[in-house]
């Protein structure tokens, strides 16, 4: 338990005092833990002459008992972090956790695609969009080896180890991983499937998180956004715009118009004032530039 919470730093919480509670028979204890510290994730650690050294993965919703998995450790193969002499990544960064087994990739649920899950929620911490790859210090793998006929029920193998990256000559450098504990072997005891509606609950998504596809903008910023497009455009391409814009206007372009007739119309229009008006006609109105006066 100790391994497992220096691994989640700063964003777990360990109560240390014994207390005299069973899961599967009442879980109101736990459910009372978790409305104290809103917590949806709880991990109880437990030791009995019937299941020694058992670790139980409880999942929350509404701080009420949603699903629960009930893990043996194996205390032959158990390895803690101390008895590793390599370097331990730093507290608070994110693990790179990978899952290897055709147990959890199962399309049906079962028992281990319930564990994959679980341990995926306990190790990934916050959501993120982004991740530095100089960040990536450890990972986390679970394992699982192919299940036999007549025997028993295969282990969940949980290792870590840190990652290293060295020179290797080429664009991409070469990546090493080192072991630094806590090694754990998991025999799969007692399980509680959720219940079909407390799930169906849990599942739903807030309306106000969901955003629409398309969202009608300001007439202000629309004409920005345009603007800017106009300005990406091609000689051709803005061409091709300015005669449809005359077109919709019910006029001729002016390159369209004869020579003399045109420039006759800049001679009676002679002021520069109406020049930039009729140059500034088609802009949309938050860039027509309004002359003030003192």
């Amino acid at each position: 338990m100790g391994d497992l919470h220096s691994l989640k730093r700063p964003l777990a919480q360990k109560f240390t005092k014994k207390n005299d509670i069973h899961p599967f028979e009442d879980p109101s204890s736990l459910e009372f833990f978790a409305e104290k510290n809103d917590c949806s994730l709880m991990v109880f650690g437990s030791h009995s002459k019937k299941r020694p050294h058992t670790v139980t993965f409880v999942r929350f919703f509404d701080h009420k008992v949603l699903e629960m998995l009930e893990l043996h450790v194996d205390a032959d193969t158990f390895r803690t972090i101390s008895q590793f002499k390599s370097d331990k990544a730093r507290v608070g960064l994110k693990p790179l956790v990978s899952f290897s087994g055709t147990a959890f990739d199962s399309p049906v649920a079962n028992t281990y695609t319930m564990a994959k899950s679980l341990l995926l929620d306990f190790f990934k911490g916050e959501d993120t969009n982004n991740v530095d790859v100089e960040g990536l210090q450890y990972m986390v793998h679970i394992s699982v080896p192919e299940e036999e006929d007549a025997q028993p029920a295969p282990k969940i193998c949980l290792r870590t180890y840190m990652i290293s990256t060295k020179k290797s000559g080429q664009s991409l450098p070469r990546v090493e991983v080192e072991e630094m504990g806590p090694r754990v072997d998991f025999r799969v005891g007692r399980v509680k499937e959720a219940d079909v509606d407390m799930m169906k609950a849990a599942m739903k998504k807030p309306k106000g998180l969901e955003v629409s596809g398309s969202l009608p903008l300001p007439s202000p910023i629309a004409g920005v956004l345009q603007h800017v497009t106009d300005a990406n455009k091609t000689g051709k391409e803005q061409e091709e715009y300015r005669n449809g814009h005359h077109r919709r206007q019910g006029r001729p372009h002016p390159s369209r118009q004869a020579g003399p007739q045109r420039h006759a119309n800049e001679k009676d229009e002679g002021s520069q004032a109406q020049q930039r008006r009729r140059r500034h006609r088609g802009w949309p109105r938050c860039f027509r530039r309004r002359r003030r006066r003192c």
